[in-house]
């Protein structure tokens, strides 16, 4: 992921200085293990605890010769080790350590997405509280249905991202596992012992079964999660772009001092953070395919998932986490205009009272459909310029033969959208 959409933190994960750190642990811990069980000498494994190192830059020429990453690292190690160096990677293959390396940096970043979704509840959570009785209007098709209020809005995208989380740490559990099981799976060459060893020393589950591989059923399911989340990110993206358009102006992005919208007209203030955040939703989003093809690996394995997943693992983590931390700082500095709000509600004369009507009519005795067909007739006109729904309700002689003119009036209350706000909330914040 380039830098423009890279955050220290994240980037650090897949950066190549943490890759090999995470492989010399891997092959201490197992080199450790397999002292214990007197595979190795005890005196291997003392020997990589003190001399193991690397340099990225050596490990890079090795392997401009073997072609072989793996290979090419320990190369480099043994040239620090010395003699003893025979002894490691005793019984593993290449992906034992790539594997299980890929599971720990896919589980770091789960920690760290983690953390921005519950910064980016925190502030939908307040934003929502804030704007509990904010009366807006409810759209359906783009047009005007009924009265809801923002806090409502917003509930709703923190019971999503709620859901989110949940499923976010159900993928960080599933793709934390190790393996360190050889060259198809077997344990031929290196005792289960060993794995177990490995896997509690890096905080993972041991692989139930590997092949030459963890099964990457597990890491489609990962990347597959973060799709949804950056579908649901693009969802409140899109909300806040169609609430920003100049005919709406119910929302705005945060305009700081000395921004610019346009290089041409400068009176232009853009939601281009929220469209910013639709493409990287859509960048994601297009590296689940991917994932899922690399299921389907030949026999025990094929290493065409490799290429894949060194592209997808770091920018997928990367630009979720970069916009994952640009949506929570717009939420958080979201300018609200209720004043717009409540004249837009206003904007068709009451016809998102319709439905109050409709049902009242049919508490007075009138069937459904009459009931339909004499408020329909009525709210047509007023798309016109016709006039206005509570004047011509009035004027209807079916309609005021069941309703007063004050029991009409009653029936165009915003209120009574609201009264279960406070249920909800509890439903959603508890």
């Amino acid at each position: 992921m380039i830098p423009r959409y890279s955050r220290p933190e994240m980037s650090a994960i897949w950066a190549p200085e943490n890759r090999f750190r995470i492989w010399l642990e891997i092959e201490t811990y197992a080199t450790e293990a397999l002292a214990k069980a007197g595979v190795v000498p005890r005196s291997t494994a003392t020997a990589l605890r003190k001399k193991g190192r690397f340099e990225v830059a050596r490990i890079e020429e090795i392997e401009r010769e073997t072609k072989h990453d793996v290979i090419a690292f320990l190369t480099n190690v043994a040239e620090h080790v010395g003699p003893e160096a025979r002894f490691i990677h005793q019984g593993l293959t290449s992906s034992d350590v790539l594997d299980t390396c890929l599971a720990v940096q896919l589980r770091e970043a789960s920690d760290i997405l983690l953390a921005d979704l519950d910064a980016l509840l925190k502030a939908l959570k307040r934003r929502a509280i804030e704007h509990k009785h904010t009366v807006t209007i409810g759209r359906s098709h783009g047009i005007h249905a009924e009265p809801t209020s923002f806090g409502l809005k917003l509930a709703g995208f923190y019971a999503e991202f709620t859901r989110a989380r949940a499923r976010l740490e159900n993928a960080r559990a599933e793709i934390a596992t190790c393996a360190i099981s050889g060259a198809v799976g077997t344990f031929a060459n290196v005792d289960p012992s060993i794995e177990d060893y490995v896997a509690k020393k890096l905080g993972l589950a041991p692989e139930p079964i590997s092949t030459q591989i963890i099964p990457r059923d597990r890491h489609a399911m990962f990347f597959a999660t973060l799709a949804v989340i950056a579908s649901s990110m693009e969802r409140l993206a899109t909300e806040i772009r169609h609430l920003q358009r100049t005919e709406v102006s119910e929302a705005e992005e945060y305009f700081s001092p000395g921004q610019k919208g346009s290089s041409a007209m400068p009176h232009k203030r853009n939601p281009v953070l929220s469209e910013n955040l639709t493409g990287l939703a859509r960048l994601i989003r297009g590296m689940v395919i991917p994932a899922l093809e690399n299921v389907a690996l030949w026999h025990e394995r094929d290493i065409s998932h490799s290429a894949v997943e060194r592209n997808i693992a770091p920018d997928a983590t990367i630009a979720l986490d970069f916009a994952l931390a640009r949506l929570a700082g717009i939420i958080d500095k979201l300018v609200i205009y209720p004043e717009a709000m409540k004249r837009n509600l206003d904007r068709l004369g009451g016809l998102v009272h319709s439905e109050r009507v409709l049902l009242a009519l049919t508490q007075k005795g009138m069937s459904r459909e009459d009931a339909y067909r004499a408020v329909q007739r009525n709210a047509m006109p007023v798309f016109e310029g016709k006039g206005k729904f509570l004047d011509l309700l009035k004027a209807d002689p079916e309609v005021a033969k069941r309703l007063s003119a004050k029991e009409l009036k009653l029936l165009f209350d915003d209120a009574h959208h609201l009264k279960h706000v406070d249920t909800i909330f509890k439903r959603v914040f508890g």
